[in-house]
């Protein structure tokens, strides 16, 4: 089924014209990324999501609500969308678009659990309220969070399975490198990977994370001499993806007030997967 087929299913009433403004204006995603083709064959379990008309409610282009409740919102992100302000961008933001998309539903301002890099697209959650900013914070320092990630990588994992544990300093050019244990600043990194689809010159890499250090992923890659496709901060000299080759496919957690545990999933954007047909 194409993409303009399955809006024709859903929205019956509408015309192909009609339907294909949708499309061009931004509004449609598909695995939280912006999709303007309508001849784009969609593959079973692929998440398409029609945003509203923009409203002081509205999210972000891109972005798809998972859930929603009064703790906590699941979301999935675009790449090229920054999870938090920086100094040099503060309105561009999921942050932002959280907060004003709250504030136009009478709640108070979103609290920031965990992020995303900019081009890294995938499954992320924010707390409503403090308390449950607290609890899922907890979570994640005690590593209790289930992160699962697809990353594609430039050449082939040997072995195509392990564990790369290391302990990451950032620099001052901000980059993460592993350096000795016995550096008191330096934090134990633990990156889990298997290697799931081989089409020379990329792998296509199942990543979990024991621990959460900033550019883990990235940085044990690259240190792994199979930086991430599209990663030149990391050391990568191809960008067959026009982004980078990373994608958070799982979150799980205990729900901070119902105790409840939960799990996420985005499927994988289909630029990733037609680089292995």
């Amino acid at each position: 089924m194409t993409l303009l087929e399955h809006l024709q299913q859903r929205f019956p009433d509408s015309s192909r014209t009609t339907l294909r403004q949708l499309l061009q204006n931004g509004r449609v995603s598909v695995n939280g990324a912006l999709e303007k083709d309508a001849k784009l064959v969609l593959d079973d379990g692929d998440i398409v999501d029609v945003g509203p008309k923009p409203t002081q409610r509205s999210l972000p282009p891109g972005v798809t609500v998972l859930h929603e409740d009064d703790a906590v919102i699941v979301l999935l992100k675009p790449n090229g969308l920054l999870t938090v302000a920086t100094e040099r961008e503060r309105e561009n933001t999921l942050q932002a678009g959280l907060n004003r998309y709250l504030a136009g539903g009478g709640k108070e301002r979103i609290h920031v659990v965990h992020r995303l890099d900019r081009e890294t697209s995938g499954v992320l959650v924010f707390a409503k309220t403090f308390p449950a900013r607290e609890a899922l914070k907890e979570q994640f320092a005690a590593h209790t969070t289930d992160r699962l990630y697809i990353a594609i990588v430039e050449g082939a994992m040997a072995p195509p399975e392990g564990t790369i544990r290391s302990h990451l300093l950032e620099g001052r050019d901000l980059r993460m490198r592993s350096v000795g244990a016995s550096n008191a600043e330096a934090k134990l990194a633990i990156t889990h990977y298997r290697t799931i689809e081989v089409k020379e010159p990329y792998s296509m890499l199942e990543v979990t994370l024991e621990t959460g250090r900033k550019n883990q992923i990235r940085a044990h890659l690259s240190e792994a001499g199979h930086p991430v496709a599209g990663d030149q901060f990391y050391g990568a000299t191809t960008n067959p993806l026009d982004r980078l080759g990373l994608h958070a496919k799982l979150l799980g957690f205990t729900h901070p007030t119902t105790g409840k545990r939960l799990s996420f999933t985005a499927p994988i954007p289909h630029a990733l997967r037609d680089l292995f047909r």
